[in-house]
């Protein structure tokens, strides 16, 4: 869909810099060739150097009248999710993407789409039919460009009830509807950490966190006012490259200028975060942030070391001291790449189980829910295969020894940041004493530790120059 008024304000915006949007042909052939899905195989400067490292689903995409920046663009189930946010200053020199705010209402709506569409991905025809229906959700979600209800599935797809204004002046259009019942908040803290290990004197290992705060307020009103804070422990790294929704209504500037790309000093703002908000009337992501942890919750070391027709391997495992040793799974996936089945295997383990997958190309070993009391876990082994077939899988990186353990784990009621919502800090400005629930959970993603004993992909630049 596109909005000439944008459109108009983004030439008035840039004057003589402006790059005009080509057609929607000539716009989608230079995104998938920007995201590699057309001549991946060709080398082109400006999108596979290596100093084009992707930070983000943020694009700069090249087309005959210029560049083309930001475009947002992801894939979720075999679709590609895009749009281009409006940036309201000049875009010589290009501005810090913290400092656009289309770009978070830009997500919120894509995000929405997925969530409206990916429940239909596997039954093509309702899928087909529910795409049918976007341009009418679109003219009610985004009317003249600005996203003002991001929550596609609560939408009519006929046009019946557009006239159907709130009878509340106050309301604002992303309360699609008011609840009526026993007043009630939930509040879940989800982090993710990725990780990348390698074991090696000349090369840092690198870990991230990644925070969102998910609510759904059952309240009664046209527009109640609720206000959440964020809270973390003494000494706890402070919560940096925050992105807040749409319905905070106002937030300290201190809050969202604290970024990942600046080295930590003194002064940066370390809470408590707090967040009036009037919420939308379905469950919703209340803000995004990132933290630089000190330590990666697990420590690994991997050796793969082949000899003749066997692989020898050995496997380290170490849950650092201030994580909670409670988890609801955790498990190690050691995949072999580029070879047959496996045809014999002798193990030992010190702690867990140890299974092989069914086409005898993974193993599992499963940790359980608990480190022994050491925190500290092994396992040695040695692996023949047979011959390789069609249906063993195969990876351009990882060939011959480069290879890696990949960890997978959860850990409920804990956090990486230590960061937690007080219930009592929670206010909620309307009637009724409300139910109030809290929770939070630590899960893995992508969280790699790598073969110590053979050269393996990685960055040695920092994240950001």
């Amino acid at each position: 869909r596109r909005y000439p008024t944008v459109e108009i304000r983004a030439a008035a915006f840039n004057g003589s810099t402006h790059v005009p949007i080509p057609s929607d042909s000539a716009f989608l052939k230079a995104l998938l060739f920007e995201l590699r899905l057309i001549d991946d195989h060709i080398f082109v400067e400006h999108r596979d150097t290596c100093t084009q490292i992707n930070r983000s689903s943020v694009y700069s995409v090249r087309t005959e009248g210029g560049d083309l920046w930001p475009v947002l663009a992801f894939q979720k189930s075999g679709l590609i999710y895009a749009c281009l946010p409006l940036v309201e200053e000049t875009l010589e020199p290009r501005p810090p993407l913290l400092t656009v705010s289309g770009l978070s209402q830009g997500l919120a709506l894509l995000l929405g789409i997925v969530d409206y569409i990916s429940p239909s991905r596997k039954n093509e025809a309702e899928m087909s039919a529910k795409i049918g229906q976007l341009r009418n959700l679109l003219i009610q979600a985004c009317p003249l460009g600005t996203p003002l209800n991001t929550n596609i599935r609560s939408l009519n797809s006929s046009f019946d009830d557009i006239q159907e204004m709130p009878t509340d002046e106050n309301q604002p259009a992303w309360r699609s509807n008011t609840y009526k019942g026993k007043p009630q908040v939930n509040v879940c803290i989800t982090e993710k950490v990725k990780c990348m290990q390698y074991d090696k004197r000349d090369v840092v290992d690198t870990w991230q966190v990644y925070g969102t705060v998910n609510c759904k307020c059952d309240i009664e009103g046209s527009a109640p006012n609720v206000t959440l804070s964020l809270n973390l422990p003494t000494n706890g790294p402070p919560l940096q490259d925050i992105v807040v929704h749409h319905c905070v209504t106002s937030v300290d500037p201190a809050m969202l200028l604290s970024s990942s790309a600046e080295p930590l000093d003194d002064s940066v703002y370390s809470g408590p975060y707090k967040f009036p908000f009037i919420p939308p009337s379905d469950s919703f992501n209340l803000c995004y942030y990132t933290s630089q942890v000190p330590v990666p919750p697990i420590l690994g070391c991997y050796q793969l070391i082949e000899e003749g027709s066997q692989l020898k391997i050995t496997v380290n495992l170490k849950l650092h001291e201030s994580i909670k040793n409670s988890f609801e799974y955790c498990e190690a996936r050691i995949p072999f790449f580029n070879r047959g089945p496996i045809t014999q295997l002798e193990y030992k383990v010190s702690y867990g189980q140890l299974d092989l997958s069914r086409e005898k190309s993974l193993l599992v070993w499963v940790i359980g829910q608990k480190f022994p009391k050491s925190l500290e876990v092994s396992l040695t082994g040695t692996v023949s295969f047979g011959t390789a077939g069609k249906e063993h899988p195969t990876d351009y990186v990882c060939t011959g020894n480069t290879a890696y353990v990949k960890l997978y784990f959860r850990i409920p009621d804990f956090t990486l940041t230590g960061c937690y919502v007080d219930q009592h800090s929670i206010q909620i400005f309307a009637p009724g004493k409300p139910k109030i629930t809290t929770s939070r959970e630590l899960i893995s993603s992508d969280y790699y530790i790598w073969n110590s004993k053979a050269p393996a992909p990685m960055v040695y630049k920092a994240l950001f120059d």
